[in-house]
């Protein structure tokens, strides 16, 4: 595989002596034609490195991900990697200096050329395809590596970069070869760095090297044993096998001396056991003095070397060493030649699929700055954009509708959120009042959409129906009941119960309402980045783009401003509606607290109401969680919901049979005498319109606490009197005021009930999610169409956006300059091969 060398010292690329006078002169017509061939070869290599050289600067300043072939330098600090860049070159440029000073990958483009007796070394400019002017001495190379790398570093405040720099060298004693130099790796940072600087520079040279078009070359020196190597573990996890790789023994004279016999030197060279049998290292070693010499005496110094450690495996081992075997493998000049001929092969083989590659990044290029011109056209066709705009706006509007109706496209594993990552990210937490731990079905789904809308409708059933009407103080209680008390009437309790239960009503229900309109609002304004995942995936399946409004960014933040805005809007009508709603169901007015909805038995009407209501909570959302999938046992782990009597009934509160129950719960009762109770003459016997319900309750009240003496206790005077204090006759625990209490708390239950089942839950659904598809798209239109050019044109040419958009058209047109007199060169390749 590697390439014999014969000469000790660098070649020149000269033609190769004239033959003996001597020969015949047919000999001499061979040896003509061959060098002609050579010469032939030559000039095709030439070619072919020179159009890879600038299609290598074209990718470095445009960042194309070109596959091209080129050879990637990796080796631990002191490794000898600068010194080896150094005799490649033909001449030292104190690189070594500015290794640990360096953070950034060095591209070295030698180019051999037998007109340049001095090296002339140019550097790329920085997001550019063009060098600049000569550098002279070779001092200034080495500041010119290590100010780039300081300014690049300071720019993007990190301790490396993977931007390269660019370094093109022309001279008559380097080769045609082109290497990747990267930082050196260490185990510890030096001082001033971060600590995790060597991790990064791991990273980014792994990345370097990762792709499959570029050789590695690994360097390790001599006085490392294979078994011990501490970066030859992290090659293995780039090439594992080694197919790509070039290893390269580096400072191999101070190995020498430990040879006495062929058998050491042999075993050594073959690397057996460490590295497979079909990689063969190459053997390097290059002159130790630093001191300032000549261009030439470097030169000389280097192939000196060369020839010292052949003379030493000769004469100074005992048998010499297996030179068929392991002779094209030792010393600098076989590396050199061997890194130049394995580079011309790799260009050779992968010149078809570069010219490939290249039509189809011109044709690219090609499209896209169409495209850019048609946008700059664009900015002055309003009505073009304007067309443009309105389908983009409406195919959103669409994408919304069709996400509440129900759709699971963009995934909802990961756009959708749970109801702890609803809560969280809404910044609303959890509900006001509520104490208990509020678990609706599906909790932990990621849910989007009109499905996490429902889920949090029901979730406000659960913490509406798991809060009690709050104990009331005596105090407030003497209140509210003297007051009524002494307007005279029978319906004392009643009224003081039911302003109770109002006014309790109005200050732990209203938060729940304005948090749940908060939170679907939530849900709601995230529907909008969703349908925009959709569209731009749409689009993309069909290979075309809407309007092509991608580039348009005021655009895009106006019509998520007016989407937003839109949904605030709804959440503070819908807010407006409910506390109407809640205003209304807690009037003094109303006769919610006065209904005779209670069934069955009297003295268990309290329990019945909150069942129900409960019962129909629970079973109004299907659980599809993980866990059991009977119903009893996944009401059972819910804690706000307890069991439901009738395990049929799929949805409550909606269903046939719901209504039926609820019907017959709101039938009135007539009174019928109760045989447990005493004949009152003076209390509730005198019956007014209206005043039948009255005595049915309070009935029902002295049999839901349990006191049949209760009409005794709260009977006084002229209609019912009440007196508070110590006398005979005052309020005692267990008598008015549990009455009071007890009926205060069924008649919040009733508020409530009426409230969630019968006003909110419509109102709800008809305030968000009736305007988001009936009315969202006429909402937008009016807020970004209906205005005059001038204004409209504000979303698309901000200012100094007219002179972006040249800008990265003269870009384009520059890179497509370059890619298509690549292009060509190409071709040109292409017919030679």
């Amino acid at each position: 595989m590697a390439t014999t060398n014969n000469f000790l010292t660098t070649p020149t690329k000269t033609p190769s002596d004239k033959s003996n006078t001597s020969s015949s002169s047919a000999s001499r017509k061979h040896h003509h034609s061959s060098d002609i061939s050579s010469n032939r070869s030559m000039s095709e290599f030439r070619n072919r490195f020179e159009a890879y050289n600038r299609l290598q600067a074209a990718a470095v300043a445009f960042g194309e991900k070109l596959p091209i072939p080129e050879i990637v330098a990796l080796g631990g600090q002191s490794d000898g990697k600068s010194s080896l860049l150094e005799a490649l070159l033909g001449f030292r440029f104190n690189v070594r200096e500015v290794e640990m000073g360096t953070r950034r990958p060095l591209v070295l483009q030698m180019v051999h050329d037998p007109t340049a007796l001095e090296p002339r070394c140019r550097f790329q400019d920085e997001d550019s395809e063009e060098y600049g002017s000569p550098v002279g001495l070779a001092s200034a190379i080495a500041d010119t590596i290590k100010s780039r790398t300081e300014t690049l570093l300071k720019k993007t405040k990190t301790a490396v970069s993977s931007k390269p720099i660019v370094m093109r060298s022309e001279y008559a004693h380097c080769p045609n070869l082109t290497i990747i130099d990267t930082p050196g790796f260490v185990l510890k940072a030096k001082k001033g760095e971060p600590e995790r600087t060597p991790e990064e520079i791991l990273s980014m040279v792994k990345s370097l090297a990762s792709p499959p078009h570029r050789i590695l070359l690994f360097l390790q020196q001599s006085s490392v044993e294979w078994c011990s190597s501490l970066w030859l573990d992290a090659i293995r996890e780039i090439d594992p096998t080694f197919r790509r790789t070039i290893i390269v023994v580096s400072k191999f004279d101070n190995r020498l001396k430990e040879f006495s016999d062929r058998w050491e030197v042999d075993r050594y060279l073959s690397a057996s056991g460490y590295l497979g049998e079909n990689t063969r290292p190459f053997f390097v070693a290059l002159p130790k003095e630093r001191t300032t010499v000549s261009n030439d005496e470097f030169r000389r110094q280097v192939s000196q070397v060369d020839s010292e450690i052949l003379r030493y495996l000769r004469d100074g081992v005992k048998g010499g060493f297996d030179e068929e075997k392991y002779r094209s493998n030792i010393g600098f000049g076989c590396l050199r030649d061997f890194l130049e001929s394995e580079l011309q092969k790799r260009y050779k083989e992968a010149a078809p699929a570069t010219l490939a590659l290249l039509e189809q990044r011109c044709s690219e290029i090609t499209a896209e700055l169409s495209r850019m011109d048609s946008k700059i056209q664009a900015t002055s066709d309003v009505a073009h954009l304007r067309r443009s705009a309105m389908l983009h706006a409406a195919s959103i509007c669409n994408d919304v509708g069709a996400l509440i109706d129900g759709a699971a496209d963009p995934a909802p594993e990961q756009w959708g959120r749970t109801t702890e990552e609803e809560q969280s990210e809404s910044g609303i937490g959890s509900w006001p009042g509520v104490t208990a731990d509020i678990k609706p079905p599906n909790a932990t789904l990621r849910l989007y959409g009109g499905a996490a809308f429902e889920r949090v409708m029901h979730e406000f059933r659960c913490a509406t129906y798991s809060i009690e009407c709050p104990t009331v103080s005596r105090e407030k209680v003497a209140n509210i009941l003297l007051a009524h008390a002494g307007r005279g009437g029978g319906r004392g309790i009643t009224e003081a119960a039911a302003e109770i239960a109002r006014a309790a009503a109005r200050s732990w229900l209203s938060p729940l309402l304005d948090t749940a309109c908060d939170r679907l609002a939530f849900v709601l304004g995230n529907l909008f980045d969703l349908a925009v995942e959709r569209n731009h995936r749409r689009n993309s399946d069909y290979g075309k783009k809407s309007g092509d409004m991608d580039g348009y960014v005021g655009f895009h933040a106006a019509l998520r401003h007016s989407y937003n805005c839109f949904i605030k809007d709804l959440a503070k009508q819908c807010k407006e509606l409910v506390r109407h709603h809640l205003d209304s169901v807690t009037s003094p007015y109303s006769q919610v607290c006065y209904e005779n909805d209670y069934v069955g038995s009297f003295g268990s009407a309290a329990n019945s109401i909150y069942r129900f209501n409960q019962a129909s909570a629970g079973s109004f959302f299907l659980e599809l969680s993980d866990g059991p999938t009977l119903r009893n046992e996944t009401t059972k782990d819910q804690e706000n919901i307890p069991p439901e009597k009738n395990p049929q009934e799929i949805t409550p509160g909606k269903g046939g049979e719901s209504r039926d129950a609820l019907r017959e719960c709101q039938m009135t009762v007539p009174e019928t005498p109760s045989p447990d109770l005493p004949s009152d003459v003076n209390y509730g016997v005198k019956k007014e319109l209206g005043n039948c319900i009255d005595i049915g309750a309070r009935k029902r009240h002295s049999r839901i606490v349990g006191n049949n003496r209760n009409c005794d206790n709260i009977r006084g005077q002229n209609g019912g009197g009440f007196l508070f204090g110590n006398g005979d006759i005052g309020l005692k625990s267990g008598s008015a005021y549990s009455d009071i209490c007890s009926s205060a708390a069924q008649h919040f239950a009733r508020i409530r009930e009426v409230l969630v089942e019968r006003s909110v839950t419509s109102t709800l659904n008809s305030g968000f999610l009736t305007p988001c598809q009936d009315q969202l798209v006429v909402a937008l239109g009016l807020d970004l169409f209906a205005v005059n050019d001038e204004k409209f044109m504000d979303m698309f040419v901000a200012p100094g956006a007219i002179d972006i958009l040249h800008d990265e058209r003269q870009s384009l047109q520059k890179r497509q300059k370059i890619l298509h007199s690549c292009l060509t060169e190409f071709k040109s390749v292409a017919r030679a091969l």
